[in-house]
């Protein structure tokens, strides 16, 4: 059976791969806006694709998933936009399928999968940025967990208002709303033993035009990660989107549709 998905909006398709790791994609909402027919995947396990053995889960396994949607729905070539820890399939993707792949955009992407993790540095200044907020005292023993280099998952789980530029209603309703669709032990399955990490010398072979979108106040990635992992690709452009967090299209629909709309129509 192949990736359930749903498509939203209109203009020249685009295949989205979700992030979370393995979140269905309805946090993803339509993007802003961007002007495109999006086909938001529901990767294998999640969503309406139904339950799957965590062992299938690792993010190269589903490249394979993605390649067949996009052969089932006669896209070729096609541009993928990826978002967090979609990035890992979707690099993966335009690696191993580089002559079906457009344009690849990848928005706040994780890249744990070039075996980089979070820029502590970046969410040390952002929290003593957010210092004052009234929820701060509440994650600070865990933010000094997490800082001194905790991978615990109880002290990464009260991290969320540090993805988001702002927490308030709106935030806390979409972190809730995500949450409620996340695999338990996700990350351990998507990034499990075995999965492969990027290496330069393939990013570097990579013939498709990469956009990488940062948020300014984001540290998974920070826009200083960002841009020292695009100079890895042979075609990479960095965009930042000041102000935003790690789910930008929430922050200014505006500047994210304009900033992806253009390049993909170039």
């Amino acid at each position: 059976m192949g990736l359930a998905h749903d498509e939203l909006g209109s203009g020249a398709p685009l295949l989205v791969v979700p992030g979370g790791p393995l979140l269905a994609p309805s946090y993803l909402g339509d993007l802003g806006g961007l002007p495109a027919r999006l086909h938001l995947l529901h990767l294998r396990g999640t969503g309406r694709s139904g339950p799957a053995d965590p062992a299938e889960l690792r993010f190269d396994l589903h490249v394979d998933d993605v390649e067949a949607h996009r052969a089932h729905a006669g896209l070729d070539p096609v541009d993928v936009l990826a978002h967090s820890a979609g990035a890992a399939i979707a690099i993966r993707y335009a690696l191993r399928y580089p002559s079906h792949v457009r344009r690849l955009v990848l928005v706040t992407p994780s890249l744990r999968s070039l075996g980089r993790g979070p820029d502590l540095a970046q969410l040390r200044a952002v929290a003593e940025s957010r210092s004052d907020e009234p929820w701060y005292p509440a994650i600070k023993e865990a933010l000094e967990a997490v800082l001194a280099g905790s991978v615990e998952g109880s002290d990464w789980a009260v991290m969320t208002p540090f993805f988001y530029a702002r927490w308030d209603d709106a935030a806390q309703e979409h972190a809730r709303a995500s949450e409620a669709t996340r695999l338990p032990n996700a990350a351990a399955a998507y990034y499990a033993a075995g999965a492969p990490v990027a290496t330069p010398e393939e990013l570097a072979e990579l013939d498709v035009p990469v956009l990488m979108l940062a948020g300014g106040v984001d540290s998974f990635p920070s826009p200083a990660a960002a841009q020292e992992v695009a100079q890895l690709f042979r075609r990479c452009s960095v965009v930042v989107q000041t102000g935003a967090g790690h789910y930008p299209w929430q922050d200014d629909p505006a500047f994210f549709r304009n900033a992806i709309g253009g390049f993909l129509a170039d």
